[in-house]
C-alpha cells in the first residue's frame, strides 16, 4: 500500500457564496493528492504522456462529511491499495485544520493508449517504482 499527504489551502475561488468549498472542487482535490502521489515517486502525467500514456476517470465516489471553509488548509491523504493493472484506483480521505475527517472519495482512472484509444497495461517505469510499496514478505 502506498499513502501520500498533501496540503491545500481553501481559495476564494473554491467557494460558494456561503464561504464553504463548492462540492465540485473536491474532485479537483483528489486530482492534486494523486499528482503529487505520482510526483513523489518521481514521475510525472506529462511523463505518461509523452509515451502515448492517457488516464481518464472512469468513476468516482465522493462523500461528504462535513463542510470544508475559505482559507482553510486541507490535507488530502491519497491511498493506493493495490497494484494497477489496465484501471488503478485512488482512495482519498480529506481532513481540516482540526484533523477532522470532512471527505471521503474514490477514484477509477484507465490507462489508455492515446493513439488507439484503447485500455493498455501501466508503463512499466510507474509499475517499477509502485512494485517496492506492495511486497508482501510471506509471498
Amino acid at each position: 500500500m502506498l499513502v501520500t499527504k498533501t496540503t491545500i489551502r481553501v481559495r476564494y475561488a473554491d467557494t460558494d457564496q456561503m464561504g464553504y468549498v463548492y462540492y465540485g472542487k473536491y474532485a479537483e482535490y483528489y486530482e492534486v493528492g494523486r499528482t503529487e502521489m505520482i510526483r513523489g515517486l518521481g514521475l510525472t502525467y506529462a511523463d505518461m504522456e509523452s509515451e502515448g500514456v492517457i488516464m481518464p476517470v472512469t468513476g468516482m465516489v465522493i462523500k461528504y462529511l462535513k463542510a470544508a471553509k475559505y482559507d482553510e488548509e486541507l490535507t488530502v491523504v491519497t491511498t493506493l491499495k493495490e497494484l494497477p493493472t489496465a484501471r488503478i484506483v485512488f482512495f482519498y480521505d480529506i481532513f481540516n485544520e482540526e484533523d477532522e475527517l470532512i471527505n471521503q472519495g474514490e477514484v477509477s482512472l484507465v490507462f489508455t493508449d492515446f493513439h488507439k484509444r484503447k485500455p493498455r497495461r501501466p508503463p512499466n517505469n510507474l509499475l517499477q517504482v509502485l512494485q517496492p510499496h506492495f511486497n508482501e514478505p510471506n509471498k
